[in-house]
């Protein structure tokens, strides 16, 4: 008998596997009854071979639509399923359900809010919009998961309202990932609500999670008192692109390079800061999403920024009448 039900629970699993990368999404398998141990190798027991002949491979990137590894992988266990949001063009709103003591933050306990369902519904209302509808999942804890297509690919994860849309709500998106329905732990099952096709992400939303500007940006700068020559821009331009090339590579310390070989120029007065500064911006937002559980912000941009800032102050460059090198 009891094989026979975990005979029964594999296929179930295996069905739910196939028919969610028949949709188009890319998945991969967790430890059956689990929502966050992942069955693929780690770094550790990397072999170095196959999939990871070129350098380990994590599950963002082994996460597959291919029906015949999916039929052969679920064919082993019940594994849960893990829908790597990012490649498969998702972002996920995660509302939860609050844990026993929960305070509200200031300002949200006299808005009639019980779960993070109702803060989602509080904020459609003040865009002048509602939640549309769209393929929705209920978690074993009381919460739902709302999916929403982003193809364009535009954003980390959020967790409540740090750098998120408000408390009990967290977000799926690159670099994170989802157990499936049909899932199933100890407190219950993933179980599908509405198998309506992921509409597109509205507008609110997207203004709701865009970056918020960093102070360093916001803030009023002095600007220099010239025009910004074109041998500067040359240099910006190629300390830019050299930090865009840097690729999965480290990211912070080509950062920090390009700051302080910029910084030089901004202490010498060739250039001002926020020009240098938001050039370095644009260019961090080019490298690939390589740090999924911290993503850049724009505050450990500036942070890294201002640190070279402050040692290329110690050796100013300047230009001759802003067009060549004079130190």
């Amino acid at each position: 008998m009891t094989t026979r039900r975990a005979s029964s629970a594999t296929e179930q699993l295996r069905s739910w596997a196939l028919c969610l990368a028949e949709s188009g999404w890319y998945v991969f398998p967790l430890r059956p009854g689990t929502k966050r141990g992942q069955v693929l190798h780690g770094r550790q027991s990397c072999s170095g071979t196959g999939v990871c002949a070129r350098g380990h491979q994590g599950w963002e990137q082994r996460a597959t639509r291919d029906l015949g590894r999916i039929a052969r992988c679920w064919e082993q266990a019940p594994f849960n399923i893990g829908i790597a949001t990012g490649p498969s063009g998702l972002l996920l709103v995660d509302c939860d359900q609050p844990k026993p003591g929960y305070r509200w933050p200031p300002g949200w306990n006299s808005r009639g809010v019980s779960c993070g369902e109702d803060v989602f519904g509080v904020l459609a209302e003040q865009a002048g919009a509602a939640v549309p509808d769209t393929y929705t999942v209920a978690t074993p804890s009381g919460g739902k998961h709302f999916y929403f297509r982003d193809p364009q690919r535009r954003f980390r994860n959020t967790w409540g309202e740090r750098g998120g849309l408000g408390p009990l709500i967290d977000t799926r998106a690159g670099g994170g990932y989802v157990v499936g329905p049909g899932s199933v732990t100890p407190d219950g099952a993933y179980e599908l609500l509405d198998d309506t096709e992921p509409a597109d992400l509205p507008g609110w939303l997207v203004r709701a999670l865009a970056p918020k500007p960093s102070p360093a940006l916001s803030a009023p700068h002095e600007i220099a008192p010239t025009r910004v020559s074109r041998y500067v821009s040359a240099a910006i331009r190629s300390e830019c692109d050299r930090l865009a090339a840097t690729g999965s590579g480290p990211q912070n310390e080509a950062l920090f390079t390009a700051a302080l070989a910029l910084g030089r120029l901004v202490a010498g007065g060739a250039v001002d800061d926020a020009t240098v500064r938001t050039a370095l911006h644009q260019a961090m937002a080019r490298l690939p999403l390589t740090r999924p559980n911290d993503p850049w912000t724009p505050t450990q941009i500036d942070a890294t920024v201002n640190s070279g800032f402050r040692l290329a102050a110690q050796r100013p460059r300047t230009l001759r009448a802003w067009g060549g090198d004079a130190a």
